[in-house]
């Protein structure tokens, strides 16, 4: 069956936790603190698999988490980090947050794309000590791995897109120029899935064409197969429109020409400004007058036109050396470039509630919606630490702090974030 779209839940590995010890050796008195870091959790990692043509494996698997960092031990030992976990995908999958639409990575080459990253291990108890505070008995636990819900969205690559109505000779071209073998036969959807050809022209030159299956009127709609498959022409570089010049099954090839070119238009506009052709086939079955007609009618809205029987591969030769000396003059296969994440706000949020706790003498904040915060600010940038400082001041962090007996110079820990209270 072919799959191509699926909808999952994957999570990332949150960070080990930092430990808590004390370096005990005889003769070693007042050793000190030697609690190591928590390891990295498992990111979440896209890989093409040439292999792969469909996404119907995710329909029987819909959650992918990674595994967690191994905390910290003692003698600072550091956590092991967390094995990534590595999603196999056919070429040409598009990951999309399901909530908003936005591109996570385009897997189309063959180099890994890391998705959701793993959240960072936590510190030992090595890092907090002072001069002050020679015996910290905490430590800090690994901060979560991001999560997300996505959509899987397969994208055939070719370099050419076979587009008409059923039954007008697409499969069949795709058969006779290339080492495809679609099915074949004399009634409409005999091809229910995009078939792939590789078309050689010799001297290493080659191009991919993909007949797109289930173009009838409405298909922009969901008529036919055509909104399921439509979305596979997105990437083509240029189209080849098979029209039945004979106009064998009752219907006027003009009218289907314009009805598949609105179809394309309704789907996505974009599609109509595209490179393309027209191939008249089954010219054994026209007479010389509809053939000529219809040259005139095409020619003069600007396309080329090829007469064409695809059965007995006549003609097709120099339209496959149009079909090259096109591509040669197109920019590459569209490649959807991953859109970062947006800033969040603390506005942004609903419930700013936030939890302050005192652990030996280190004042600590959690709070899930200021974490989110925190990741869209600068440390180091002077504007982005005034705003960070007012979202506390605005969103009564501060003022829990003070409730909490925190005061002058005593410090202050928001996950990775640690600095002197200021009063």
């Amino acid at each position: 069956m072919f799959v191509d779209t699926a909808k999952i839940y994957i999570k990332a590995g949150d960070g080990g936790d930092g430990a808590v010890s004390f370096h005990r050796e005889k003769y070693v008195a007042a050793g000190g603190p030697d609690g190591g870091d928590g390891g990295r959790g498992g990111n979440v990692v896209f890989v093409a698999d040439t292999n792969l043509s469909t996404l119907a494996d995710f329909r029987y698997k819909r959650k992918y988490l990674a595994k967690k960092g191994e905390n910290g031990r003692g003698g600072r030992c550091r956590g092991k980090n967390a094995e990534d976990l590595i999603i196999r995908v056919p070429l040409g999958t598009l990951v999309k947050e399901e909530e908003t639409g936005r591109v996570l990575a385009d897997v189309s080459s063959s180099e890994p794309y890391i998705v959701a990253r793993g959240g960072k291990g936590g510190w030992g108890n090595p890092h907090f000590a002072t001069p002050v505070r020679q015996v910290p008995r905490f430590a800090k636990p690994g901060l979560p791995g991001e999560e997300f819900n996505v959509t899987l969205e397969l994208k055939l690559l070719a370099d050419v897109g076979l587009v008409g109505f059923p039954n007008v000779g697409k499969s069949t071209l795709v058969s006779v120029v290339s080492q495809a073998k679609p099915l074949i036969a004399n009634y409409h959807f005999t091809t229910i899935t995009p078939v792939l050809g590789v078309v050689s022209m010799g001297e290493g030159s080659s191009f991919v064409m993909a007949d797109i299956p289930g173009l009838i009127e409405g298909a922009w709609q969901g008529t036919g197969l055509g909104h399921q498959f439509l979305r596979h022409i997105e990437r083509c570089r240029m189209l080849v429109h098979i029209v039945d010049v004979s106009g064998s099954e009752g219907r006027d090839p003009k009218e289907d020409f314009e009805t598949i070119n609105n179809e394309l238009k309704k789907f996505n506009p974009e599609l109509a400004e595209r490179p393309m052709i027209v191939a008249g086939n089954k010219c054994d079955m026209a007479t010389d007058e509809q053939i000529a007609d219809f040259k005139a009618y095409v020619e003069a809205q600007g396309y080329d036109f090829f007469p064409i029987m695809a059965a007995i591969r006549y003609d097709v030769d120099p339209m496959l050396n149009k079909i090259r000396e096109m591509l040669s003059k197109l920019p590459p296969i569209t490649h959807y470039e991953a859109e970062p994440a947006p800033i969040v706000t603390a506005e942004d949020f609903e419930d700013h509630s936030v939890t302050v706790k005192n652990v030996n003498g280190i004042y600590t904040v959690e709070a899930d919606w200021l974490l989110q915060v925190m990741k869209g600010i600068n440390f180091d940038d002077y504007e982005s630490l005034n705003y960070f400082q007012k979202v506390l001041i605005d969103n009564g962090v501060i003022d829990a702090l003070r409730a909490k007996g925190c005061g002058e110079g005593d410090t202050v820990s928001i996950y990775e974030l640690e600095f002197d209270f200021v009063d």
